[in-house]
């Protein structure tokens, strides 16, 4: 009986021993975020689609729509259009995003680039933003003040309103306006405002507009204000043959459109400046 009492008591013993504290738990893992693609203050990076340049620019464009009740669409749209989403040449040496000429008593730097004749004078900003702001300006003019009267999500009155106002000659430009907006769909930063929220801001844009330097003189209105050339394909036209003709590569050509592939239709409307 002893030595059975003996030998339990040396079982309890070491099974007591054996028992282990209980094991911490791991550190909780943190978890892994996804990359971000960081975009420099003031560069788009190269050959930067159309998705890059509306998520660089869309918080300008609405800070402008809220100052100064220019649709944030129309301007975004425009920005594509004129720039090539961001691509062209004045754009990148010039920062200026709008091919808006020196006329108009600009007096700050100036770059020379041919256009409807050799070396004509563009404005030089120090950022896209201030080009996108100078382009608010350069729209408070007499032939403009119509546009400022509309509703702040009206895209499509300010897009047929512009080209009624002589901003561009092209006559399908209220169109590739429209087409652009309807397909990334930028109208959805566009914001509607109160009734006296539009009165306060037409009477204060109005006002500002009355104040300027006198309108250029009649001659110079009829000409652009932007540096745009739009080409239409005809039948037997090639993305090739196309970028023979207006000295750009086939590569170019896509980057400016947002082509994917090299297919083109009757009609379609190229952009073919840089």
């Amino acid at each position: 009986m002893r030595g059975y009492l003996f030998l339990l008591g040396c079982v309890l013993f070491l099974a007591s021993c054996s028992v282990r504290k209980p094991a911490s738990k791991p550190a909780a893992s943190v978890p892994q975020q996804k990359p971000i693609k960081v975009i420099k203050e003031n560069t788009l990076v190269d050959n930067a689609p159309a998705s890059l340049y509306i998520e660089r620019f869309k918080d300008i464009a609405i800070e402008e729509m809220q100052k100064n009740g220019i649709p944030a669409s129309i301007k975004l749209a425009q920005g594509l259009l004129e720039s090539g989403n961001g691509n062209s040449v004045l754009a990148k040496e010039a920062n200026n995003h709008f091919g808006i000429k020196c006329h108009g008593g600009w007096t700050g730097k100036t770059i020379l680039k041919d256009d409807d004749t050799t070396d004509e004078c563009f404005r030089v900003y120090n950022n896209p933003e201030e080009s996108f702001r100078d382009h608010s300006e350069f729209l408070k003019r007499k032939r403009y003040a119509f546009l400022f009267e509309l509703d702040r999500n009206d895209y499509k009155g300010w897009a047929y309103g512009l080209k009624q106002a002589g901003y561009a000659t092209n006559p399908r430009y209220p169109e590739l306006l429209i087409n652009l907006i309807e397909r990334y769909h930028l109208d959805r930063f566009d914001k509607g405002e109160t009734q006296l929220a539009k009165i306060k801001r037409e009477d204060r844009v109005l006002e500002q507009i009355a104040e300027k330097i006198p309108e250029e003189p009649k001659i110079a209105a009829v000409k652009p204000a932007v540096k745009m050339k739009i080409y239409e394909v005809k039948q037997g036209d090639t993305l090739y043959s196309i970028s023979r003709n207006f000295g750009l590569t086939v590569e170019e050509v896509k980057i400016l459109n947002g082509l994917q592939g090299t297919d083109l239709k009757l009609g379609q409307l190229l952009l073919v400046s840089k």
